[in-house]
């Protein structure tokens, strides 16, 4: 006896585009607070032309709140000409550092770079700030607040590189870990399909660059890169006592 094939719904998930957090000197800017840098635009403006490419259509478009996951939104948007709010989920902003200017030289590797280093522990704390299990529990009602919700067929979020691995390592495993060497490229979009049983998740393809899809750029992650722009306002801190 034949079954019918189970029909899945579809998440996009991105990643926002590029972003400029720290100054030529290192000093950096509020995280909160940052656009989209020139290199960001253009990623937001690619993954709206592959989907536009596809003619693909949104139920509901929801971002985090921050403005470089509004900006890339809109940014999409604007390729695929659909008109539709979108929607606001704060729960979803990306995990919280604490004060950088606390954490000693010694530490500022680990602190940069430790969240998203192998399956990460809970306790584990994002540059001496939030620590992956409280962004977990921002992020894993959220998922069930959005799949209870049977309004939709395809959503798109757009959100951010350390909640982004929270819901791929979730929908990898079924469980409660994160994945912290789960690659997120600015501006990347994922495909997820989920189905109506708590555990049905199949991850169609991840980290998908539009501008570059071979990303034969990358070669060291987004935190390693931060901290090494960190480093210089520290060093000029450090000279100028």
């Amino acid at each position: 006896m034949s079954h019918p094939l189970l029909q899945r719904r579809r998440v996009y998930l991105m990643r926002h585009g590029s972003v400029t957090y720290f100054d030529a000197a290192g000093k950096p800017f509020l995280p909160e607070s940052v656009p989209l840098n020139e290199a960001g635009r253009l990623q937001a403006t690619a993954a709206g032309q592959a989907f536009a490419d596809q003619q693909l259509r949104f139920d509901r478009v929801i971002v985090s709140g921050l403005p470089r996951t509004v900006e890339t939104a809109r940014r999409v948007l604007a390729e695929t000409g659909q008109q539709i709010a979108i929607e606001e989920w704060p729960e979803l902003a990306e995990i919280r550092g604490g004060r950088l200017s606390s954490i000693p030289d010694a530490q500022l590797h680990e602190a940069f770079t430790g969240a998203f280093n192998g399956v990460v522990a809970e306790e584990r704390q994002f540059l001496g700030g939030e620590s992956v299990g409280e962004l977990m529990d921002r992020i894993h009602p959220a998922l069930r607040r959005l799949r209870d919700d049977a309004g939709w067929d395809t959503v798109l979020l757009v959100l951010h590189g350390g909640v982004n691995r929270a819901i791929l390592s979730y929908a990898l495993t079924g469980q409660r870990l994160f994945l912290g060497n789960l690659a997120q490229t600015a501006g990347c979009i994922n495909a997820l399909d989920v189905g109506a049983a708590e555990q049905d998740w199949v991850v169609r393809f991840a980290n998908y660059s539009p501008p570059a899809p071979l990303q034969t750029a990358n070669r060291s992650t987004t935190m390693e890169q931060l901290l090494e722009q960190y480093k210089k306002s520290r060093q000029l801190s450090q000279q100028n006592k």
